[in-house]
């Protein structure tokens, strides 16, 4: 998969049962990118997320209240966050007017927002200022869409993540191991669809098979 704007690259395979190191698709320049959680009580969208956040600089958190009450409550410890900034929003307009704001701070290293449900404040036009917002000032934004459809976006990609099952644990075959995901991009701009299993170690994410499989699939490599 290949197109303007997008980037996707293969090393080297390693001798570690992971597959190929991947980079993840991603735009030349920070804009706006919207994760669909599969399911409102999965959270595998964060892992997938925190993995690919910079941390050197403040990371701008936005979460309207519906979704605080059906998703929880984010706790920046256990996330491994020590410098974030938290926003609690009483509504979905007042959250997306908290992100623009936060995307003209060339200091933040990214903005998250999470949204439940389908708020009508959330139109193309609002998705497209998030995008030109994060553009212009170089921050990217993450909008998190909890119970949400895809409808009209001005996002530049749109994934659909779900939690996959861990992989095996080296020491214990009754423990879980790395975290991994099943990641669907559906909409990239430049670019066609694809869907992956992949897991995130040592700064990198690699590609795995299915569970019961640690061959990496055929059918992965193709849609690659």
């Amino acid at each position: 998969m290949a197109g303007e704007g997008i980037r996707l690259a293969f090393e080297q395979a390693e001798p570690n049962g992971f597959g190929e190191r991947w980079r993840l698709p991603a735009c030349q320049q920070p804009t706006l990118s919207e994760l669909f959680a599969i399911s409102p009580r999965d959270g595998g969208w964060s892992g997938f997320l925190l993995a690919q956040l910079a941390r050197d600089r403040p990371l701008l958190w936005v979460q309207e209240r519906m979704a605080i009450l059906e998703a929880g409550r984010i706790y920046p410890p256990g996330l491994g966050l020590a410098d974030l900034i938290h926003v609690e929003a009483r509504d979905a307009r007042s959250a997306l007017w908290a992100m623009e704001e936060g995307l003209r701070c060339p200091g933040l290293g990214a903005v998250i927002g999470e949204l439940w449900g389908d708020p009508a404040a959330l139109d193309f036009t609002a998705t497209r200022r998030l995008a030109v917002a994060a553009e212009r000032h170089g921050v990217a934004a993450y909008l998190i869409r909890l119970g949400g459809h895809a409808n009209l976006s001005g996002a530049r990609m749109r994934w659909r993540i779900a939690s996959a099952p861990s992989l095996l644990h080296p020491l214990n075959a009754k423990a879980p191991g790395t975290a991994a995901w099943d990641a669907d991009l559906f909409r990239a701009r430049g670019a066609g669809p694809g869907r992956w299993s992949v897991t995130h170690e040592a700064n990198r994410f690699h590609l795995v098979a299915s569970a019961g499989d640690r061959t990496l699939g055929e059918d992965q490599r193709r849609s690659a």
